[in-house]
Parts: structure tokens; C-alpha cells; sequence
């Protein structure tokens, strides 16, 4: 599976990138808001899976999904917002707006293995 993590902090960025590679998971891009991530699904094909953090300037993580979602081409991609945002609320709207999945900073590698094991992206 192809996968795009989409988080300001670079150091966050190489962080899940090797937790997926980890787990055999290729990541093909990488973006620093929500808006850089839309070019990329534009060019990219065969995305299954993006990380995507919240709290980005420009266009956040929230934003982000809603745009996806807006789009029908995008149906099939696996969205997992990991974020600082703790609040039952914002953890709820996320997934109303179309994340699959949700977890939490920090975080730990079996913590994302599991969600990556929920959205059945691992056997």
C-alpha cells in the first residue's frame, strides 16, 4: 500500500514514516499542511493511506478531510488523524468528517500498528 503522512513538524513526518516502513508500508509522499497533501492526491496515484495531524498551518488536518470526503475520487483513502487533540469533541468530528481512525500524541509504534491493524491495512 502507498501512504502519505501529512504533519508541519518534519521531525514528526520521519518519525511515522519509519514506523510505517516498519511495517512494509511504502510512503510515496510526504506534505506540511492540508494543502500540499491535495497537490499531492492530484498527481499521486494509487494512495491508500494518509496520516494526517490537525493542527497545520494553511489548511489543518480537519479541513483536509472534509476535502477528501468533498470528492468521490478520494472515496477509497484511509484517513488516521494523529494529533495533539484530546477532546472527546474534536476526536468525534474528525471521524463525523471522514477519518477512519484517530490517535492520539504521543503515540507509541504498537499504538499506530494497532489503528493500522483496525483500518485492515495490515494482515
Amino acid at each position: 500500500m502507498k501512504a502519505m503522512v501529512i504533519d508541519d513538524s518534519r521531525a514528526m513526518r520521519s518519525l511515522l514514516k519509519g514506523i510505517l516502513h516498519g511495517n512494509g508500508i511504502d510512503v510515496v509522499a510526504e506534505a506540511g499542511n492540508g494543502r500540499e497533501a491535495l497537490e499531492v492526491l492530484q498527481q499521486e496515484e494509487g494512495l491508500g493511506l494518509a496520516l494526517v495531524d490537525w493542527n497545520m498551518p494553511e489548511m489543518n488536518g480537519y479541513e483536509f478531510v472534509q476535502a477528501v470526503r468533498a470528492e468521490t475520487r478520494w472515496n477509497e483513502l484511509l484517513i488516521l488523524m494523529v494529533t495533539t487533540e484530546t477532546e472527546m469533541e474534536r476526536m468525534a468530528s474528525a471521524l463525523e468528517a471522514g477519518a477512519n481512525e484517530y490517535i492520539m500524541k504521543p503515540f507509541t509504534k504498537e499504538g499506530i500498528r494497532d489503528k493500522l491493524e483496525l483500518l485492515g491495512v495490515l494482515g
